[in-house]
């Protein structure tokens, strides 16, 4: 059957205990529709709620929704639940079907924004061109092996290997930060032993939420973050605006870099640059 995830969105706030009761009258009336409500992320500061749910198609899922509550989604996408568990992970929930976060109590609830990392290697054609198919593929090896080094020590998960680069996602923008910083740094160390093949990695971050403007699973961040990869130098980080607020007081150095122009979006995007080598920057 299908899985759908959607958005609910309640400017005023919303409470743990009113989503709790919700979804219990969701459960309630699911059955009548062949649908299953199987977890809810919630925010909420910022008075959202994203459901998960296996369902004959999106109406339907809907009018689950309209019969049991009234609070009818804002959005609701069609999403493979593996790609969702691969960006969300697999999310342990509590008695009433919220989403915890890792390690946490049942009061410690996830509420669904994720940061999303992206690195590319620059000039991978020509490097493969001037050094062969297969010293080129073994610093490929060496930067995937770097990269999910970093992902395992800082809690990320891969998404998805790109060729020459890889998407990952991490729970805490910090951490992201601090595995790019970490991925530069071992790149570069690499680069000194090794001054005739030395990678040259661009990185880019972005931090949202999963159902957004777009219908596919955190798209509008995806977009973002790759964006900003590609339009970072060589050894070079840059993150989104988000991603730099969601860092306050991590002991974490940026250079704002005002507003820069990214393909697909409408609107000049504020960027910042990671300051990865700067000594006050956590290993």
């Amino acid at each position: 059957m299908p899985t759908y995830m959607d958005i609910h969105n309640l400017p005023g706030g919303v409470s743990a205990e009113d989503v709790a009761n919700a979804h219990y009258k969701d459960l309630a009336v699911q059955g009548k529709y062949g649908v299953s409500y199987l977890k809810y992320w919630i925010n909420e500061k910022a008075g959202k709620v994203f459901c998960l749910c296996e369902a004959p198609d999106a109406e339907t899922a809907e009018r689950v929704h309209r019969e049991a509550h009234g609070l009818v989604a804002e959005k609701v996408i069609l999403v493979d639940p593996e790609v969702a568990e691969l960006f969300l992970g697999e999310g342990g929930v509590n008695a009433a079907g919220a989403v915890v976060l890792p390690g946490g109590s049942a009061e410690d609830r996830d509420p669904g924004i994720r940061t999303i990392l992206f690195t590319d290697i620059v000039g991978s054609t020509v490097m493969t061109q001037r050094m062969g198919d297969e010293a080129a593929m073994k610093l490929l090896e060496l930067h995937d092996s770097i990269v999910r080094g970093a992902l395992k020590d800082l809690g990320g998960r891969e998404v998805k290997h790109l060729g020459d680069g890889i998407m990952a996602s991490f729970l805490s923008a910090a951490s992201a930060v601090k595995c790019a910083a970490l991925v530069q740094r071992e790149i570069a160390k690499h680069g000194k032993a090794n001054a005739d093949h030395p990678i040259r990695l661009r990185v880019g971050i972005a931090a949202g939420e999963p159902v957004e403007r777009h219908n596919d699973l955190f798209g509008v961040t995806v977009q973002l973050a790759a964006r900003l990869c590609g339009h970072a130098a060589a050894e070079q980080i840059l993150v989104s605006n988000v991603v730099a607020e969601l860092c306050a007081g991590k002991i974490l150095s940026f250079q704002d870099l005002g507003e820069v122009t990214l393909k697909g979006f409408e609107r000049p995007v504020r960027a910042h640059a990671v300051n990865w080598t700067s000594d006050s920057l956590p290993a």
